[in-house]
């Protein structure tokens, strides 16, 4: 049950709506702030709940809120969207959140600190380089072979190909097509500075941090899973068990209540860390192969992949990382797996 008064806020760039509710959910106010108004509200207002939905500026404005003495509640807009009453105005929105944070059954998302916010920010900046150099590689590669220019794979080959292809002067290649096409080389050289540069401040803040490096033991995970898995994880007790855990993750089979379990599903849950689990997995299963093995893990590997293949080995594997992880993080433990004996 819930004692102090509710701030719910609709979220936004400049203008905000905001709403306190008493604890049985009766408006006390409803208002539009601005920005600095609303920072010196949360100074002012006594202990309350504060609640918003899970979007743009939720980490910051959760953190603040925390710095003031306030409690948290950030949540799904499809979970508050429950409680919306007549049409969708940001008043309304305001009261919806209010309603929405009065409920013990609607659940909070997770909120993160600012260095693991900044720790997503550079790993989504990696991720946009590495899709930009692909896409204009690849664009590159498409039309020079429609000219009769067909060029190995690798990035040192096009960047080698593309000079000369430029000088020829034989090749019957119109002067506005040559400056472009040398523009666009210009851009491909520089766009792969720049993911190597991100790829190295990247690995830089996994070494760095403590969490990262432990998780780095596990079979198939990597810097990138590393750091997502943390991320993903940060808070272990958001989570009432590793199962919830592994659900969130989306490598759990989706429920069919009465139909008993099916499959994963591949709409829920963090795709691109479920991507980078079960890619390491199939790296790990593919070793494996090669040798016998020498812990009670790879020995449950070779078993479930002679029963059930590859391919829904790894999303096991993937599952009992996550597991693994949970426990780590909550036990503050490393990871030691169990060596056969004999």
């Amino acid at each position: 049950m819930i004692e102090s008064n509710v701030i719910a806020i609709d979220l936004a760039k400049n203008v905000f709506q905001v709403c306190k509710l008493s604890p049985r959910g009766h408006v006390i106010w409803n208002k539009q702030v601005n920005r600095s108004k609303l920072i010196a509200l949360l100074v002012n207002e006594p202990v309350s709940l504060v609640a918003m939905e899970s979007c743009g500026g939720t980490h910051y404005w959760a953190r603040y809120a925390k710095t003031c003495g306030h409690s948290i509640k950030a949540m799904s807009a499809r979970r508050v969207k429950a409680f919306l009453q007549g049409h969708k105005t940001d008043a309304n929105d305001a009261i919806a959140i209010g309603l929405a944070a009065l409920q013990p059954a609607v659940k909070s998302s997770r909120t993160i600190t600012l260095e693991e916010q900044c720790q997503q920010g550079i790993t989504m900046m990696r991720d946009l380089a590495v899709r930009q150099k692909v896409a204009l590689a690849k664009q590159l590669r498409d039309q020079l072979l429609e000219l009769g220019h067909p060029i190995n794979k690798g990035d040192a080959a096009l960047l080698r190909c593309v000079p000369e292809i430029v000088e020829d002067a034989e090749n019957g290649l119109p002067d506005f097509y040559r400056e472009a096409l040398y523009h666009q080389y210009q851009q491909l050289r520089d766009l792969l500075a720049h993911a190597e540069a991100l790829e190295q401040r990247f690995k830089e803040a996994v070494r760095q941090d403590p969490v990262c490096r432990r998780l780095s033991a596990l079979e198939g995970v990597g810097p990138v899973g590393a750091m997502l898995l943390k991320l993903a994880l940060s808070q272990p007790g958001h989570f009432n068990n590793a199962r919830q855990a592994a659900a969130c993750v989306g490598v759990t089979p989706v429920q069919h209540s009465s139909g008993g379990k099916g499959s994963i599903s591949k709409l829920a849950g963090d795709k691109k860390l479920r991507s980078v689990l079960f890619e390491g997995a199939l790296a790990v299963i593919r070793s494996l192969d090669k040798r016998e093995a020498k812990t009670i893990k790879e020995q449950w590997l070779k078993q479930l992949i002679h029963r059930r293949g590859k391919k829904v080995t790894a999303i096991a594997l993937a599952n009992k990382t996550v597991r693994t992880a949970y426990a780590m993080l909550k036990k503050n433990t490393d990871y030691q797996p169990a060596l056969l004996v004999g």
